[in-house]
């Protein structure tokens, strides 16, 4: 015995469990079994059970399954901390209740090993809920340590790289895409209520469109042909309007080529819909009122807190023209084109000689407004040029029926009353060409089968996009995008 303790002192940490791992298998005992029949979760039992008093013991026996955590041992006194999805319990066991061969079994578990436990609960003299054991099984043998003090992992690249180790860590982290699937479940049903139907378009495009953005592309074989992952779902939610149906909505991922930011991922996950004889203002007020309801299902109230602003959800937003806004912050003629060159160039901005008005209007607003916005304000009416999707604004040719929705400086919605007229769609989707072909990388191209598919009559529409990722970050008090992503991309490790 002495000898083995001895050659194990000098084996590392998975080493000694796969030592352990084989004691296991030649002694016929499964370390991966295949199920287990639990009764409750650790969060049901502390809700109905957190009231009973120091030193009493219940009646009702019940089984739970989880990870183990941390462990001590007093003697002939063992006892641990099992995670399960909903939390954490304490379990007990001792020597003269389970016996020495089970007992030693518990005291050779390390930490992260699955276990799973029936016994009867008991509230210590310390005030904590307790499961005494009287019988348990491991389920799976873990043959990696937790990280160091698995309550401490804050290495933010071994979080991100290693997001189930995040998960068993940090509780918060959990609670975060907790809030992200509440969120999604108000979001389907706000929708299903207003009878938006949901549907599911392609992910490979033919042609990329829907969004300024450069799209990631990739082959097919069998087809030898290239195919592009689909940078909006706009165009073919707009063929579905065509065919006839008149609320649509999705709930997608999209993939944009471009940078990594507190507020960007090249995946991430979009809401578009789209309805049939609505125009923007229609569409405003149902962004407000979605937005708005989601904040009161999370908070229960239609005020927060965001990294210590606080931040006022209540309706009606308020609303703000772009060149309105830029005119009251820079003081300038909007209408002047070597104006607002010259105070492009004046802070730096990345354009040229040849910019149109609408570009120039479009890089101010994003240098010197947008950041500035921290309660929810529409920014409404853009540049034409700036939107080759939207339709013209009826009280001014030169402006669109666009809005975006700002909140702490950040874009959260997109929409517009929709382009239906084929004619104009097809000059906007030439003049993107000829933008594209002068350099512009993320120029919308030409779809001719969606002009096809707008000759035959599109209604009055209007359209929705919201960032899902952007809401999450919002509504779990969360400064980046990483954070409310499973599993953000990152820089191979080797580079």
């Amino acid at each position: 015995m002495e000898e083995t303790t001895h050659t194990l002192e000098n084996l590392t940490e998975e080493e000694v469990r796969l030592h352990k791992l084989k004691q296991l298998q030649d002694s016929n005992n499964n370390p991966f079994k295949y199920s287990y029949d639990k009764t409750h979760d650790v969060l049901s039992l502390i809700t109905a059970h957190s009231d009973i008093e120091e030193g009493q013991h219940l009646e009702e026996s019940c089984r739970i399954a989880g990870r183990l955590i941390s462990k001590r041992n007093h003697g002939k006194a063992f006892f641990g901390n099992i995670l399960d999805q909903s939390g954490t319990l304490q379990v007990y066991a001792n020597l003269n209740n389970i016996g020495e061969k089970k007992f030693n079994e518990l005291l050779s578990l390390d930490s992260g090993d699955i276990l799973g436990l029936q016994g009867h609960l008991f509230k210590t003299k310390r005030g904590e809920l307790t499961l005494k054991v009287e019988q348990f099984e491991l389920l799976t043998k873990s043959l990696l340590p937790l990280p160091e003090k698995y309550h401490g992992l804050q290495d933010i690249e071994l979080r991100y790289r290693h997001r189930y180790l995040d998960l068993i860590a940090n509780s918060d982290v959990r609670d975060i895409f907790k809030t992200r699937s509440k969120v999604i479940a108000s979001i389907r049903k706000f929708l299903e209520k207003k009878e938006f139907m949901e549907v599911e378009t392609p992910v490979l495009h033919n042609i990329y469109g829907g969004a300024a953005a450069r799209p990631f592309k990739t082959f097919h074989n069998e087809l030898s042909q290239d195919l592009y992952l689909r940078i909006a779902l706009e165009l073919h939610l707009k063929r579905l309007i065509v065919g006839g149906f008149e609320k649509v909505y999705e709930i997608g991922r999209v993939f944009r080529n471009e940078g990594i930011s507190y507020k960007h991922n090249p995946e991430y996950t979009l809401l578009e819909l789209y309805e049939a004889y609505a125009d923007y203002d229609d569409i405003m007020r149902l962004t407000e009122e979605l937005i708005s309801q989601l904040v009161y299902d999370q908070y229960g109230s239609y005020t927060i807190n965001y990294q210590g602003t606080e931040i006022d959800f209540s309706t009606p937003f308020k609303r703000i023209k772009i060149t309105e806004a830029l005119e009251e912050k820079l003081k300038i003629d909007i209408s002047d084109n070597d104006a607002l060159l010259k105070k492009a160039k004046e802070l730096k901005l990345d354009v040229n000689d040849n910019a149109s008005k609408g570009q120039l209007i479009l890089e101010l607003y994003d240098k010197v407004i947008e950041s500035t916005l921290i309660q929810p304000t529409f920014i409404i009416d853009h540049p034409w040029e700036t939107s080759p999707l939207a339709k013209r604004h009826r009280d001014n040719p030169d402006l669109v029926e666009r809005f975006e929705l700002i909140i702490n400086g950040m874009e959260i919605a997109n929409a517009f009353s929709e382009l239906n007229d084929p004619i104009d769609q097809m000059q906007r989707f030439e003049d993107q060409q000829k933008a594209k072909e002068q350099g512009l990388e993320d120029a919308h191209p030409i779809d001719d089968d969606f002009i096809k598919a707008l000759k035959h009559g599109m209604p009055p529409t209007g359209g929705l996009g919201i960032g899902i990722d952007r809401i999450v970050m919002l509504l779990s008090n969360t400064a980046s995008i990483r954070e409310v992503i499973f599993f953000p991309h990152l820089k191979d490790k080797s580079s």
